[in-house]
């Protein structure tokens, strides 16, 4: 191999960066809304759970997840039904709004 090759797989490596920060940028984004996701299941479950308690099931579904969610969680008591929706932590600001997790609960009938 000459050094004219090597010089050209630097070259190619070096081009190649960007592209592989985004593909490692946009896997961890994967990553977050799968955890969002669990985080709505978990939350929804808990505020059904509320319900049949007679406790507040919005106050429930808010407890039930870690604080880093803060505003990025929205929760809708309808009846015996709680819907939770959850926009994961954000590496990929578009890409996040577009993976936002949606989780139902029922108390029962």
């Amino acid at each position: 191999m000459g050094p004219g090759e090597r010089g050209q797989s630097t070259v190619e490596l070096v081009a190649l960066l960007p592209l592989l920060v985004v593909i490692g940028l946009a896997c961890a984004q994967v990553l977050m809304a799968g955890a969002a996701r669990e985080l709505a299941g978990n939350a929804a479950e808990a505020g059904a759970i509320a319900t049949l308690q007679g406790r507040d099931p919005e106050a429930a579904a808010r407890d039930a997840i870690p604080g880093w969610t803060g505003s990025r969680i929205e929760v809708e008591v309808r009846g015996g039904t709680v819907l939770v929706e959850v926009e994961p932590a954000s590496l990929v600001p578009p890409l996040a709004r577009l993976l936002v997790a949606r989780a139902k609960a029922h108390a029962g009938s």
